[in-house]
């Protein structure tokens, strides 16, 4: 089992004690082993007659790389299946209570990586302008200072409703809420750590009035469920 840095313990502790794990988590600039390598990996122990269990976090086929890791697969005659994830947009939404999509103010929604593939920044701050789309920012958060101030000044409003999601779903999830003007400062106080996802869009703006009667977020006993407050708001 090959497997990446968001996979939790728990679920580590499920897979069979004869299994061989290998780590190959990416953080930042800290990589386990470089995307080549991996690939190869997995080619190496499927033609060794091995079952081999590629785990990723979220869903690989949105910025995890699983595309690129199935062409090398099927280039050396390795077949496979895939079991389909939630990516960390769609939990982030839903654990925070910040809809992507709402009919009355975002018609679309738009799923942005800060990084291109040669680790240079994405500037294409024009696609991300729509004032009717939900913009979603994966791997964003140590460069949100910039993002911000990029998106200012191509022409995005600075009382843009926007959010930092962090630790999405996760018991350890805190939610900071602010606008693309002051939002970076807030950060800077608050410190919250990645893995995150920035949200940015007037959608944001429910987050408030849903939250407050999300179960997920206070504590409740009742006959459906009984869980201890997770999720902390930073306002």
């Amino acid at each position: 089992m090959l497997y990446d840095s968001l996979v939790s313990e728990d679920i580590l502790d499920m897979c069979s004690q004869q299994a061989t794990k290998i780590f190959v988590g990416k953080r930042c600039d800290n990589h386990a082993l470089p995307q080549e390598q991996i690939n190869q990996l997995l080619v190496t122990h499927a033609q060794a007659g091995k079952c081999v269990m590629r785990l990723k976090g979220g869903d690989p086929f949105i910025f995890g790389r699983g595309g690129e890791e199935l062409q090398t697969v099927v280039e050396n005659g390795v077949y496979f299946e895939s079991i389909p994830g939630i990516t960390a947009a769609s939990a982030a939404a839903s654990s925070s209570s910040i809809p992507l999509t709402h009919r009355h103010c975002a018609q679309s929604v738009k799923f942005i990586t800060a990084f291109k593939k040669t680790n240079c920044p994405n500037e294409d701050f024009s696609e991300m302008l729509d004032p009717t789309q939900t913009v979603v920012l994966y791997m964003g958060l140590n460069r949100l200072a910039g993002l911000t101030e990029g998106l200012i000044r191509a022409g995005q409003a600075g009382d843009t409703p926007f959010a930092v999601v962090s630790h999405a779903s996760l018991p350890t999830q805190q939610v900071l809420i602010g606008t693309l003007d002051d939002i970076a400062a807030k950060q800077l106080l608050a410190k919250l750590p990645t893995p995150a996802l920035l949200i940015m869009g007037d959608v944001v703006n429910l987050h408030q009035q849903l939250a407050d009667y999300n179960l997920a977020n206070i504590e409740v006993q009742h006959r459906f469920t009984q869980q201890q407050k997770k999720a902390e708001l930073i306002a």
